[in-house]
């Protein structure tokens, strides 16, 4: 794993709709400081060598270049353009990285992202091939059939997070195959082609922001450690 060259694909191709907020979310401020920034700098703090490329729709170029200037955030990194969906966003990413090494995908709007999970993460991927981590579903559920529902165990289920990891030659391997509406993450790609996807502890703290109530508890654990 030493040896292995490091990458780190930062997905940020949203418009934020569900967060009302007029810009998109991944630039809404955490900390007095984009959320996008903190999400990156993590993985730098992880491994300050790591290679990282930043997916963002082409509409957005400017905006962040902006965004870097008015917080000096000099941090290295390649800006992509984003596709159509975040498949395409990830493959065009993947397409500016060799075949050798291991790449973590994660969420731009995870800011809270530890920098444990990460290197767990790149631990678990070197020696397995992939990782993604999950955390145990709290709620109780209930499926949807034939106009109804029923309950389910939730011991038998558990929810997905970012980053997660792979070596590079197997997840672009996984994303050379045409894009499929079944493709929920870049672990559904990867399983696609036969892969067993490997699970480690995810974090509580490594929220997705999505609506408001997300920014604001993201916030307050912010300020709290």
């Amino acid at each position: 794993m030493v040896n292995l060259k490091k990458f780190a694909i930062i997905v940020a191709g949203g418009v934020g709709t569900r967060m009302n907020a007029g810009i998109p979310k991944q630039f809404l401020l955490l900390g007095g400081k984009p959320v996008l920034m903190h999400s990156m700098e993590a993985f730098a703090l992880a491994y300050p060598d790591i290679s990282i490329i930043l997916v963002l729709p082409a509409s957005q170029f400017s905006s962040w270049q902006s965004l870097c200037e008015q917080h000096l955030f000099t941090l290295p990194h390649q800006v992509v353009a984003g596709g159509e969906t975040r498949f395409h966003s990830v493959k065009n990413a993947l397409s500016a990285i060799g075949s050798d090494g291991v790449v973590a995908i994660h969420d731009g709007v995870r800011p809270l992202i530890s920098v444990s999970l990460i290197r767990e993460g790149f631990l678990s991927a070197g020696q397995l091939g992939n990782c993604i981590p999950v955390v145990p579903v709290n709620e109780s559920l209930r499926m949807l059939e034939n106009g109804g529902s029923h309950a389910v165990g939730r011991s038998e289920f558990c929810m997905v997070q970012t980053p997660q990891v792979f070596r590079c030659n197997i997840i672009k391997k996984a994303y050379e195959q045409a894009y499929r509406e079944s493709f929920t993450d870049d672990a559904t790609v990867a399983e696609s082609i036969g892969e067993v996807i490997h699970l480690i502890d995810g974090d509580p703290v490594n929220l997705k922001i999505t609506h408001p109530s997300d920014l604001a508890a993201a916030e307050a654990i912010f300020r709290s450690v």
